[in-house]
């Protein structure tokens, strides 16, 4: 499918509803009650807080893929994404009818709700539902492992969000979108539908290039049978990880919800039409890994060294912000930042007036009695 194509679905059918970082069921509770007259959309479980978690089929195709997003609650730009992609196919434009055709998707949106209310990575147990793939001590957990069960998936789409640390390799470029084919054995060895992922990856991969070159990169395939696409993987269901990361200036992930969703459709596209054997997977080994090389904000060159500081996100009357803190004071030239600021030698203070150090938080600094904004507008 033509790249041009599949951004006119996008602006066609985004879900209007579904916007910025903080996407809770309270979010999409409406938005699945307009689809009830189009889908048959089931709770299939509930939370450590009694919230329910939804799932819903979409296709009648024999090629069947699962789905899950927010299993990490703070990480909802794939689940925005999957709005997206569930009006694209519902709306019977004929670019996607094949894929309804060839393909059944089985979808979780949010696996993890009351992770998603607190805006926390975690559930309410404190547990990582990503660790929790064999110890099975989380509700959330059982109710995956249920769903993988009963649709027996030929892949797994494994949805998260990352960072705004990551680089795609070495280069100064974020890794915007990243993705992984996990390892299922401590070797790492590259199995027959390890194969298959990474040949879904590679084709994901060169239709990203033409939106964000050198901006997608993948991660280490270090083995951990504790996380769920090692678990799934292990038992040769191909899976693929997905990683939502940061565009310029881009806090809200709309851009980046643009680019899973070019990710989606793309990859669902390659499946209907093709029998995928793995045979073209070494694309994917040219993908450069992620590097921990970014930060949001470098002031350099200050009296002090240079000033590295990092958004923290923060749920504030029901809404993220991101709060500027000072994480290093030291030599940051092996660093990118996405916004530099230019101290030329003088001293750096805080919003108090105060010299900066480690920990500050600070919507702006003060350089030679002028404030300046560490937030891009």
């Amino acid at each position: 499918m033509q790249l041009e194509t599949i951004k006119s679905l996008y602006l066609n059918n985004k879900e209007s509803r579904l916007s910025h970082r903080y996407i809770t069921n309270n979010h999409i509770k409406p938005v699945l009650d307009s689809l009830n007259n189009q889908l048959n959309i089931e709770c299939i479980g509930q939370s450590v807080l009694k919230d329910d978690i939804y799932a819903f089929k979409i296709g009648k195709g024999d090629k069947r893929i699962l789905m899950w997003s927010q299993m990490h609650g703070n990480e909802s730009t794939t689940t925005k994404a999957i709005f997206d992609l569930t009006n694209t196919l519902l709306s019977n434009d004929a670019s996607v009818k094949h894929i309804l055709e060839a393909c059944t998707l089985y979808v979780i949106p949010i696996l993890n709700p009351d992770g998603a209310k607190a805006y926390t990575r975690i559930n309410a147990n404190e547990v990582d539902l990503n660790r929790d793939a064999q110890n099975l001590t989380q509700p959330e957990s059982l109710v995956l492992k249920a769903a993988f069960e009963a649709f027996k998936p030929h892949y797994c789409y494994n949805l998260h969000g990352q960072r705004t640390i990551f680089s795609a390799g070495r280069a100064e470029k974020s890794a915007t979108v990243s993705f992984l084919s996990p390892a299922q054995d401590q070797e790492c060895t590259i199995t027959p539908n390890r194969k298959v992922a990474m040949e879904i990856i590679s084709v994901m991969n060169e239709a990203l290039q033409k939106e964000i070159p050198g901006q997608v990169g993948v991660y280490d395939d270090a083995f951990n049978l504790n996380c769920v696409g090692d678990t799934f993987q292990s038992k040769n269901v191909p899976t693929i990880l997905f990683e939502a990361g940061h565009f310029h200036d881009d806090y809200g992930r709309e851009k980046t919800r643009e680019l899973i969703y070019i990710s989606y459709i793309t990859s669902f596209d390659y499946i209907a039409k093709n029998n995928v054997s793995g045979d073209n997977y070494e694309a994917y080994l040219e993908i450069p890994e992620n590097e921990k090389l970014f930060l949001d904000v470098i002031i350099r060159n200050a009296s002090i060294g240079d000033i590295g500081i990092m958004f923290q996100e923060t749920l504030v009357d029901d809404e993220v912000v991101f709060i500027p803190k000072v994480d290093k004071i030291e030599d940051l030239k092996e660093f990118y930042a996405h916004k530099t600021i230019q101290a030329n030698g003088l001293e750096v203070l805080n919003e108090s007036g105060k010299p900066i150090k480690i920990g500050d938080e600070n919507v702006f600094v003060i350089m030679n009695n002028e404030k300046i904004s560490l937030i891009s507008k």
